[in-house]
């Protein structure tokens, strides 16, 4: 899809969720033609011309300045990454469309395999799983048995179906969560091949994806909540943190969970730990190199 039609749809979306008495719009009442707020509406808020609005609207947003695009976002009610979203659809940044392939420092599979009673991994710019340590294999999906090309959470989330059935009736939530992190990724890298290719795969082969790509939600990954049916443990509720990684420019971030201190959550994951015979990324290396022909 081309980056003025993305704006187009973009601002579609938005103006649509807006009734106009939450615009501070007076309603008259009577059957709307358009769900949300009119053009002329959306116009008359951020203080542009009609024909001005409908011009962005198409997508020519070659001229159109910051000031304009934060009036627009002000209108629609974005939130920070919706209004981020916005500038970078509008002026999209300029960077390789082929970024350099994921590398781990020893020291922070060190830190990984030093964590020992609550899952932590490093992702690429992808949801592509870099390194893992073995509580998160024991959680979540057990990586050393997946295909590296399909190490990525957006396949695990849309294409497992058992990662789908032990996240029960949280799926929905994550779900969202994992699509709109790719819309904010993609307005981040718009010529980002890999990304671009994931995404593709993603709209063929999963109609739940389609249909929440469609929404155009934007939000990018910060913290969270991860709720788990456990075939083994049990529910496992746990928070999770996202850390970047400034002096690794081909990684992500580093992902951190954790239950809550005396909770029964805490005591399952000491469990799994005391348990399980999953392997960690290092393990699964040093696995495959040992069985490597000389």
């Amino acid at each position: 899809m081309s980056r003025s039609v993305e704006l187009g749809d973009f601002l579609k979306s938005r103006r649509g969720r807006l009734r106009p008495e939450e615009a501070g719009l007076r309603s008259y009442g009577g059957r709307r033609r358009v769900p949300g707020l009119r053009r002329e509406e959306l116009a008359q808020l951020a203080g542009v011309s009609v024909a001005y609005y409908i011009r962005l609207e198409q997508g020519h947003a070659d001229n159109v300045s910051a000031e304009v695009l934060d009036a627009v976002a002000r209108a629609l009610r974005l939130d920070p990454d919706e209004r981020a979203h916005l500038h970078r659809l509008a002026h999209p940044p300029r960077r390789d469309a082929v970024r350099a392939a994921p590398r781990l420092r020893a020291p922070l599979q060190h830190l990984l395999d030093s964590i020992t009673h609550a899952p932590a991994y490093v992702v690429g710019h992808h949801t592509d799983v870099v390194a893992w340590n073995r509580l998160t294999a024991a959680v979540f999906v057990d990586l050393a048995a997946v295909p590296p090309e399909e190490r990525t959470w957006t396949h695990q989330i849309h294409l497992n179906d058992d990662y789908r059935e032990r996240l029960g009736d949280n799926w929905p939530a994550v779900a969202r969560r994992n699509v709109a992190h790719l819309r904010y990724r993609s307005g981040e890298d718009p010529d980002d091949r890999r990304l671009k290719a994931l995404i593709g795969t993603m709209l063929e082969r999963s109609p739940d994806f389609r249909e929440l790509w469609s929404a155009h939600q934007v939000s990018d990954l910060t913290h969270g909540e991860a709720r788990i049916r456990h075939p083994e443990a049990g529910p496992l509720v746990l928070s999770f943190e996202t850390l970047r990684l400034p002096g690794d420019p081909d990684l992500s971030r580093l992902m951190l969970y954790a239950a809550e201190p005396g909770s029964p959550y805490e005591a399952a994951l000491n469990r799994l730990a005391a348990s399980s015979r999953h392997l960690s990324s290092a393990e699964l290396a040093a696995t495959i190199a040992a069985t490597a022909d000389p």
